[in-house]
């Protein structure tokens, strides 16, 4: 039986990929499904969106006047670009910490040239390039406006933690005892849900304004908004998160999570979308998501044409030469009601 996920290397298949995938509606009707759509799975980075809600609805981002750019970087897995680490320092800046506040510790971007340039120049890592590090400023803010301990913000126990889980659960309609936790490799807490509860998530972040109890859809449509306002801030320079929501311009809000998780809302439509690839690897889940963008008739040719690197994912080999290339074969099957 073919898998949906195919990587071939000079015409020949070479592996493949399961993946799964769940696509709701803002009431939480299953629209489009495959695989399972009830895989439990950690969504990761994905569910960065969510976990800024705090920041906003706190009034902690008022309060230290965040820009957009500032939401849109609390929600990142960014780069490590310069214009990331400088949206990250102003607001540290804004709230008076220093980089070692950062729980997330340093790590090396994927701004590989950029990294070289701070080298060259007798510098080196610091939490600042981490990919979270917007994640981290925007928690410790809320901390320090609601007089919370800064310096355990990153704890399950933690008031913000607790917090983050009770809007979990209104937002993806579960039991607040059935959100399990476990530590993801920013040191912060994340959660194991339901592909079809995590795509209800991004359903209502793409349509806050369908929600019919409102306690979140002030905070959602900031979020939604500066996403889609920045986009390079929410990712980077050739990353897909970046260049779907710039060729989809308003009509989009993406955010890719560790181990082959993507989370996308369409705004048009209210749908939410949830994949995950089964055997955590990233390399199949933007090929997927692409096909879903496809059979939902969100891409046009131009489109298509603008993101076709993610379409037909390249293989290159060390001197650049294209090996091979990742592709998707699929169908989603269509739920009623």
């Amino acid at each position: 039986m073919t898998k949906p996920i195919q990587v071939y290397r000079g015409g020949f298949l070479e592996s493949t990929h399961d993946v799964h995938i769940a696509i709701v509606d803002t009431k939480g009707n299953l629209k489009y499904s495959y695989g399972d759509p009830s895989r439990l799975t950690f969504p990761r980075s994905a569910l960065k969106p969510f976990q800024a809600i705090p920041l906003i609805e706190s009034g902690a981002a008022e309060h230290f006047s965040f820009t957009d750019e500032e939401i849109a970087v609390s929600c990142a897995s960014h780069s490590g670009e310069e214009i990331h680490r400088s949206t990250v320092l102003g607001m540290m800046e804004k709230i008076n910490i220093k980089e070692s506040d950062l729980y997330c510790g340093p790590q090396i971007p994927k701004d590989i040239e950029g990294y070289k340039t701070v080298i060259r120049n007798g510098g080196d890592v610091s939490p600042v390039f981490n990919n979270c590090s917007g994640k981290h400023t925007g928690m410790i803010a809320a901390s320090l406006y609601l007089n919370e301990s800064p310096k355990t913000y990153y704890e399950l126990s933690h008031p913000l933690q607790q917090r983050i889980i009770d809007i979990m659960a209104d937002i993806f309609d579960m039991k607040r005892e059935d959100i399990e936790a476990a530590i993801d490799g920013c040191g912060l807490p994340t959660h194991y849900l339901p592909l079809k509860n995590f795509a209800l998530g991004f359903a209502r972040l793409a349509r806050p304004d369908q929600l019919e109890d409102t306690i979140h859809r002030d905070a959602l449509e900031r979020i939604r908004n500066s996403m889609m306002a920045h986009p390079r801030l929410v990712a980077g320079k050739d990353r897909f998160d970046t260049d779907v929501m710039k060729v989809l311009k308003g009509k989009l809000v993406s955010k890719m999570g560790a181990e082959g998780m993507q989370g996308i809302g369409l705004v048009e439509e209210g749908l939410g979308i949830a994949i995950k690839v089964d055997d955590g690897n990233d390399r199949g889940a933007y090929v997927a998501a692409m096909k879903v963008l496809e059979q939902l008739n969100v891409l046009d040719k131009k489109m298509v044409e603008t993101l076709s690197k993610y379409e037909k994912e390249p293989i290159f080999n060390t001197v650049g030469e294209k090996v091979g290339e990742i592709t998707a074969e699929f169908t989603l099957n269509k739920h009623e009601g």
